[in-house]
């Protein structure tokens, strides 16, 4: 590995340890997003406060933060030499920046939408059939969590059929389960019938559960 794929890795990790719901709320005078609820710096989270823009402009930083990482490594990857396994290093570190960021105490999100836009640029068509599933099934059951774990898991299979490099796909089954292990609480509170739906405002043991539980 030369120099510039270790910027490229370095750089992909600084890129995801920007915590956009962190950043969107002081920007609109809002409480931190892991004060509250479930304390998790995503955008389901923010969406607890009521504030519907700062969710939206949350979910579109993380998702974009996760392209853009992925986006820059495949423009430079001839003037830079790298390679494909480079880049597939790049849409997996972006996301552990995103899960473990170094500017919040390595106290990150869930990695949901930093996934998803990995994913539009590894292969824009895996992303839209993944998050596609994800709004079905969210707007149907209104449990984001659970819409979450579903399109994650089908994420590999999809990723199967539709990218052909072989070390993308290694990437994508990486990045699936390193969601599903950030989900962890919440898949056993969706096995004790107790996960919160979208927009719940939590009860303060209820918060104080899910926090322990992360």
């Amino acid at each position: 590995m030369n120099i510039w794929a270790v910027a490229a890795v370095c750089a992909a990790y600084l890129i995801g340890s920007l915590s956009f719901a962190v950043l969107v709320s002081r920007a609109m005078g809002m409480a931190d997003p892991r004060s509250y609820g479930s304390g998790n710096p995503g955008a389901t989270n923010v969406l607890r406060s009521g504030r519907k823009a700062a969710a939206a402009l949350t979910l579109l930083g993380d998702a974009l933060k996760g392209w853009l990482a992925v986006f820059l490594a495949q423009s430079f990857r001839q003037p830079l030499g790298l390679s494909d396994t480079v880049i597939a290093l790049v849409a997996v570190v972006v996301l552990l920046g995103h899960m473990y960021p170094v500017f919040f105490s390595f106290k990150g999100g869930k990695g949901v939408a930093t996934a998803v836009g990995v994913l539009l640029a590894l292969s824009p068509l895996t992303a839209l059939i993944c998050a596609a599933v994800w709004l079905v099934m969210a707007f149907g059951l209104k449990i984001s969590s659970l819409a979450a774990l579903v399109a994650t898991v089908l994420s590999p299979m999809v990723a199967w059929f539709l990218l052909p490099e072989k070390i993308y796909m290694a990437a994508v089954a990486v990045i699936a389960l390193l969601v599903l292990y950030r989900h962890k609480s919440n898949i056993l509170n969706l096995l004790q019938g107790k996960e919160s739906k979208i927009g719940d405002r939590p009860s303060e043991s209820e918060s104080k559960e899910e926090d322990k539980a992360a």
